[in-house]
């Protein structure tokens, strides 16, 4: 069915699909990626995805061709326009939902869906927000999770502590997901090219629940926000007079700083200042 579709090229020029840096948008054209990309998410006939900003639709057409069901979210009015075709090419599989990704409900929007699987290349000026956001739903939205990062922003996800790239987005991440890296993408791979390079990035959900994200917001916010003070100083604001035993039950020295502390250890820290 996909060799029927016009090259996405073609596409892009016929609905004049310049990319808009005010959207962050950078193309992914190339079917062999976006392939590549879909079977980092292991899609399948059985599954219903959840896509980002599909712009002229090249990933969603590998997602297509998996026979899984597709929910493309897409603000920009040309871009709806030019996935009109793939709706056409590939009969009840495909749901375009026009609406800003950042306003809407995803449970109301995969609603007798979920948990799907979201799968995306996802702007970058959204990427982090939209992460946190899926991370704090949990398995009640999505079974996995295979999305497209600037390079920078995946290595912060995945260090680990000690490293100056270890921060609030790494603890949140693997806090409430198995997060690892599929592969590295070049700039010159998307159109336009970016300024930096990107990472492909799986999220399986944790294998232990973990419902005090609230509060580990909170922790991490504290202590990251002052990185370079020792825990005594930086978390003064979430425990108080408290900081000491708090400290002392999650088998945490208070001269310590933020980087040091494992994400074990924080979700302590959150469970105790939730409690």
């Amino acid at each position: 069915m996909t060799s029927e579709l016009p090259p996405l090229r073609e596409v892009i020029e016929r609905y004049d699909l310049a990319a808009k840096k005010s959207l962050g948008q950078h193309f992914l054209l190339d079917l062999n990626i976006t392939r590549k990309v879909a079977r980092a998410g292991v899609v399948g006939a059985d599954d219903t995805v959840l896509e980002i900003g599909p712009g002229p639709g090249g990933l969603t057409r590998a997602l297509l061709e998996t026979g899984a069901r597709v929910i493309a979210i897409e603000r920009d009015q040309r871009c709806i326009e030019a996935l009109g075709g793939l709706a056409g090419a590939f009969p009840d599989r495909l749901r375009i939902v026009e609406a800003d990704a950042m306003k809407i409900s995803d449970m109301k929007v995969a609603a007798g869906a979920a948990p799907v699987k979201i799968v995306a290349n996802l702007p970058y000026n959204i990427s982090t927000e939209l992460l946190i956001r899926w991370l704090k739903a949990g398995p009640s939205l999505w079974s996995r999770m295979a999305l497209m990062f600037q390079k920078e922003v995946a290595d912060r996800i995945l260090a680990r502590p000690g490293s100056k790239t270890y921060g609030r987005l790494s603890v949140i991440a693997q806090a409430t997901a198995s997060p690892s890296r599929a592969f590295d993408l070049p700039a010159r791979a998307f159109t336009p090219p970016p300024k930096v390079d990107s990472t492909v990035v799986l999220f399986d959900p944790a294998m232990d629940a973990f419902a005090e994200i609230e509060a580990l917001e909170k922790v991490t916010q504290a202590a990251f926000s002052q990185r370079r003070k020792m825990l005594r100083s930086s978390l003064k604001s979430v425990f108080g007079a408290h900081l000491a035993e708090a400290l002392d039950k999650a088998g945490i020295l208070e001269t310590v700083r933020a980087e040091d502390v494992s994400v074990a250890q924080y979700k302590m820290l959150a469970a105790i200042a939730a409690a």
